[in-house]
């Protein structure tokens, strides 16, 4: 997951090599690496919160297990109708080094780059979740935190802007959701977007990879900007240091 700290630390290291090398450099692009967004529920996000909204539907805080199972059910049913519709099958993972990039880099290999649903996998893994819980000196009764075990969904896609992710989706309360981009991948497909660089599917052994190219107007840009560094800013920042 992106965080502040991690951006922080990440800026100050591109400043130092920036300034390191600033004579060399005629201009640079960053984007983030791997980002992580997670999501869920508001009004069952935490204990709490699912305890109120329970006592508020009028539902039995034992009765929760019950009421999650349906849930579960539903999930269950939408992701093999969803697996159905898009000609796929759901692969279950049994094994704990089982690799799903590998996977899915031989499926687009055969499919190809094209946006879209990509495959499906399915895997027993931790997950938070609540349990009914009886204090017998207050006389409450409530949802506590427990750690869990579930049946997880990974949606595998490919989207026009963003390249591969992928959501994952736990099948038991408070359904706590992640998604997954690569951001080389986002500024990439910007890059072919906008013309400056161009994206060439390339086959070796088997597995189909991207090799990336400056376009006529990216080499453009490039030159445009080391010609702009020498005839201009280097000359002005000279001139204020001399001042």
């Amino acid at each position: 997951m992106v965080t502040s700290a991690t951006v922080l630390l990440h800026t100050m290291a591109m400043n130092t090599f920036t300034q390191r090398h600033a004579d060399e450099i005629a201009f640079s692009l960053s984007c983030y690496d791997r980002v992580v967004i997670t999501g869920t529920l508001v009004d069952i996000g935490y204990a709490r919160a699912a305890t109120g909204w329970l006592s508020s539907h009028d539902i039995r805080i034992f009765d929760f297990p019950k009421w999650a199972e349906q849930l579960r059910e539903a999930l269950r049913e939408n992701a093999e109708a969803v697996a159905r519709n898009n000609g796929l099958e759901i692969d279950f993972i049994q094994k704990k080094n089982f690799r799903k990039e590998e996977r899915i880099k031989a499926i687009i290999a055969e499919r190809g780059g094209h946006p879209g649903l990509v495959h499906i996998f399915s895997a027993m893994e931790p997950c938070g979740a609540y349990r009914p819980w009886h204090d017998k000196k207050s006389h409450r009764t409530f949802l506590k935190n427990t750690p869990g075990k579930c049946l997880h969904y990974y949606f595998y896609f490919i989207l026009p802007d963003l390249g591969l992710c992928y959501l994952r989706v736990p099948t038991w309360a408070p359904f706590r959701l992640q998604c997954y981009f690569n951001g080389h991948n986002e500024l990439a497909r910007k890059l072919d977007k906008n013309g400056i660089m161009l994206r060439i599917e390339t086959t070796a052994n088997d597995v189909s990879f991207f090799k990336h190219y400056l376009t006529s107007l990216g080499r453009l840009v490039t030159t445009t900007a080391l010609k702009l560094r020498e005839m201009a800013l280097i000359p002005m920042l000279r001139g204020q240091l001399a001042t």
